[in-house]
């Protein structure tokens, strides 16, 4: 059975956080949204904190080990203080911890170094298709064999930074099965195409992505020539997701809990009124259902249980609900506010609508 106590070193990791969460990234989100740009220092200050580099044994330049528990807790905290911000300073997860989970040991230890001994770089993973019935498992962007080199041809959108990448983990349909291809960022037949203009995330530069008989050696496949699984990269992204989508409910929650107990209405504040008070108390059960779910996903990763891909989808699955129905609440109870953009929850919900079109931009 898993324990509801984190470590001390999780403890110390989650202080320092939600310090970062509440003091760093909040104050700047509601800028960094109007202005569609994250200030640098505010992801460099969140990638010194060291929570990927905690996940990664010394023998490929970092300081720990994997804990899916802890990247839940963390991308959780993140969350809190701000999506954009949170997916961009765990941008570099998208192309290190898949590596790490199914790179041979010469990938762990060609590739996983160089992003983790330098300042904050935009390595990324370029996995959605503009696709109605985009599936992550049944892919038209391809890979063919040639040789010794592998063709990726296709069209990807809502990559992470698309246009600055020193790198990328492709994802393609090879021989019927979804595998991850390194491509480097200045690779022949790359194209980065305009900027995704989106409802949420304002802050966060997501772009579309062209591979035209683009050529790599055929060692990039990820676990080389016998590739790799699938299933255990979709579990990583979609705990991360659903413990993101929880801090961000989490957010609105607070504010408009907050907002319900000071403000008053006819004599009366709006926190006692019965309809608010129910409302306020589904929300929180809500919050900790999913919470919880994603917590026991992480665990079910960390003990390599069989069902953790199957925990994994039903956290997210039940977090797109969740974060929608929590953001749309707090919006109600801040009553005409909410829907003026002085105020946060507003952003919240918009960038909460966004988890059930984010598979594979997080991960743990």
């Amino acid at each position: 059975m898993y324990s509801f106590n984190p470590t001390e070193e999780q403890e110390m990791l989650l202080e320092a956080l939600n310090r970062y969460a509440r003091n760093d990234l909040q104050p700047a989100a509601r800028d960094a949204d109007e202005a569609a740009e994250l200030p640098q220092d505010l992801v460099e200050k969140g990638w010194r904190m060291g929570v990927l580099q905690a996940s990664i044994p010394e023998d490929y330049g970092g300081f720990g080990e994997r804990s899916a528990v802890t990247g839940v807790l963390a991308a959780e905290s993140l969350a809190y203080g701000d999506l954009a911000a949170a997916l961009a300073v765990m941008t570099p997860n998208l192309f290190v911890m898949p590596v790490l989970l199914a790179g041979t040991e010469e990938q762990k230890q060609r590739f996983i170094p160089p992003v983790l001994e330098a300042e904050w770089k935009p390595y990324t993973a370029a996995w959605i298709e503009p696709a109605f019935d985009f599936d992550p498992q049944a892919l038209s962007t391809t890979a063919e064999r040639d040789g010794q080199e592998l063709i990726l041809n296709g069209q990807k959108t809502m990559v992470p930074f698309a246009d600055q990448a020193e790198a990328y983990l492709v994802y393609a349909d090879l021989d019927g099965t979804t595998q991850a291809v390194i491509v480097p960022g200045d690779a022949d037949g790359l194209t980065a195409g305009e900027r995704n203009q989106l409802l949420g995330l304002h802050a966060l530069p997501l772009g579309d992505l062209a591979l035209e008989d683009v050529r790599v050696p055929a060692d990039h496949l990820l676990g080389e020539a016998e590739g790799h699984e699938l299933d255990p990269l979709l579990a990583s992204s979609w705990a991360a997701l659903a413990a993101m989508a929880v801090g961000v409910a989490e957010a609105a929650f607070d504010y408009s809990r907050d907002y319900a107990k000071e403000r008053e209405v006819f004599g009366v504040k709006v926190a006692q009124k019965q309809a608010i008070a129910f409302m306020l108390a589904e929300m929180a059960t809500d919050i900790e259902g999913i919470r919880l779910l994603a917590w026991e996903a992480a665990w079910m990763i960390d003990q390599g249980k069989d069902d953790a891909f199957r925990q994994a989808y039903l956290a997210l699955h039940g977090a797109v609900d969740m974060v929608m129905t929590v953001t749309d609440c707090a919006v109600q109870i801040l009553g005409g506010y909410g829907y003026i953009r002085e105020y946060p929850v507003e952003m919240w919900m918009r960038n909460g609508r966004s988890f059930s079109t984010l598979t594979g931009l997080a991960m743990i």
